[in-house]
């Protein structure tokens, strides 16, 4: 079957057309630049060779392509074999001769949207959920610690004074895990440093709690300025995110740290001049779909020893740097993309 095609050639719209044997016999400009592959190396291809990870299941791919009837699949997470990540919508249908053509719209601005709206509400239901609960907790805490303390002093036998220091230390420990819940709530002194020199801190770290097990990977841009931050702060909201990746690869794995800067960029509604990235990678096995929706919810993980209490921390401390973090994951790569204004000061409102 002879195809050309001059006029999908200037579609934005990746187009792919399989023959009866399910091997690419064309593919427009738009599906080379979305796949990253040049015209001659897509001819005689399967579906499969083109990427690297597609979110649908084999089952629902190959009954798209069974099927007679045209089949949309919806936000899939697509990485190709250059290493870049899309999020695109998929349409398969049927041609003569038993031939399928594939359309891929890329939607990443729009997801990208959407997930930080759903990101920003995110974090501030969790806030003031928390905050509600510190308040209820807290003060039943001090009353019971409090009463514990008088108890103490009128109590002559020491064996009963053990069950009072009892109530006084678990007391101690709820309140201390409600203050962790919190995290910090207001920015602490800020100082000029260079953000490589934190995640040169947080490198060494994983290094030495992994016993060297975790090999990491440094992708800096030289040409980052330094700039001002709480670095105490900061320093913990890496970290905490070098952590969550080296124990999801189970202290052995690479870790890569990458570091980008950006023009004009919109945060949470405000625009900023020039943005910095910080990229934290991980090989391990991606992030578990149950999960995925509430990741930066308090208490929320998928490790059977977390506390669930590290990213919701990490995404507080960003957002009082007026950033946000974004999540790519698929099985052998989850990147948590750290966006945070060089200049640290809105600019204006988006339009």
């Amino acid at each position: 079957m002879a195809i050309t095609g001059p006029i999908a050639d200037h579609l934005a719209t990746a187009i792919l057309v399989l023959d009866a044997s399910r091997q690419v016999a064309y593919a427009n400009s738009a599906a080379e630049q979305l796949l990253g592959l040049g015209h001659r190396r897509l001819l005689g291809c399967t579906l499969a060779e083109l990427y690297q990870h597609l979110s649908a299941d084999a089952h629902t791919l190959n009954s798209a392509l069974s099927s007679n009837q045209g089949q949309t699949l919806y936000a899939l997470s697509l990485a190709t074999l250059d290493g870049q990540h899309h999020t695109i919508d998929l349409t398969v249908s049927p041609l003569p001769d038993d031939c399928r053509v594939i359309e891929a719209r890329a939607i990443d601005q729009q997801q990208r949207i959407s997930q930080e709206l759903q990101q920003y509400a995110q974090h501030h239901a969790a806030q003031l959920l928390v905050r509600g609960l510190a308040h209820e907790i807290k003060n039943p805490l001090g009353g019971l610690r409090g009463a514990a303390q008088l108890l103490q002093m009128e109590l002559e036998d020491s064996e009963l004074t053990e069950f009072t220091q009892i109530i006084i230390e678990q007391s101690d420990r709820l309140r201390a895990l409600v203050d962790r819940l919190l995290g910090p709530q207001y920015p602490g002194k800020r100082a000029t440093t260079n953000v490589h020199r934190l995640l040169e801190s947080c490198a060494q770290l994983c290094q030495l709690e992994s016993h060297n097990g975790i090999q990491i990977e440094r992708d800096y841009d030289p040409s980052i300025p330094d700039f001002t931050l709480d670095t105490d702060q900061l320093e913990q909201a890496l970290l905490n995110i070098c952590r969550n990746g080296c124990q999801a690869m189970q202290q052995q794995g690479k870790l890569t740290l990458k570091t980008r800067t950006h023009g004009s960029m919109t945060i949470n509604g405000q625009r900023h001049r020039r943005v910095m990235t910080i990229s934290i990678i991980d090989d391990g096995p991606g992030i578990a779909a149950e999960v995925r929706d509430t990741l930066f919810y308090p208490m929320v993980t998928n490790k059977a020893d977390g506390s669930g209490l590290g990213l919701s921390i990490a995404q507080n401390i960003v957002a009082q740097h007026q950033g946000r973090i974004d999540v790519d994951s698929w099985p052998g790569h989850t990147e948590f993309i750290i966006y945070l204004p060089l200049n640290l000061q809105s600019e204006a409102p988006a339009a």
